[in-house]
């Protein structure tokens, strides 16, 4: 699979409150068919805001070293844009700002 069809691939996200030491509750989401692949927040939206960009650090990454990422299902027919409404190229433009292009293997 190439990198597009791959950030295609649907995961089922798990979304639960937890308890900081400090007493505080944070919404903790995850992707727990992607190892790794966790996020934690005040609340559940910004929670899954930072778990998407997670998953496609973690899968980018994969990619560059030539791993596979888990393939739980195939890739939605809408492909990325049809994720989050942004086009790919805006993906990937926060992707390589970010750094992860250049994650050596």
């Amino acid at each position: 699979m190439d990198l597009i069809e791959l950030l295609a691939v649907p995961y089922v996200a798990v979304v639960y409150s937890v308890q900081r030491s400090d007493g505080s509750w944070w919404r903790r989401a995850e992707y727990p068919e992607l190892p790794g692949c966790a996020a934690e927040a005040r609340s559940a939206a910004e929670a899954m805001d930072l778990l998407e960009q997670q998953r496609i650090r973690l899968i980018v990454a994969a990619h560059a070293r030539g791993e596979q990422s888990p393939i739980p299902r195939p890739p939605l027919a809408a492909g990325v844009s049809g994720l989050s409404g942004q086009p790919l190229r805006g993906i990937m433009r926060a992707v390589e700002n970010d750094g992860i292009a250049a994650i050596p293997s």
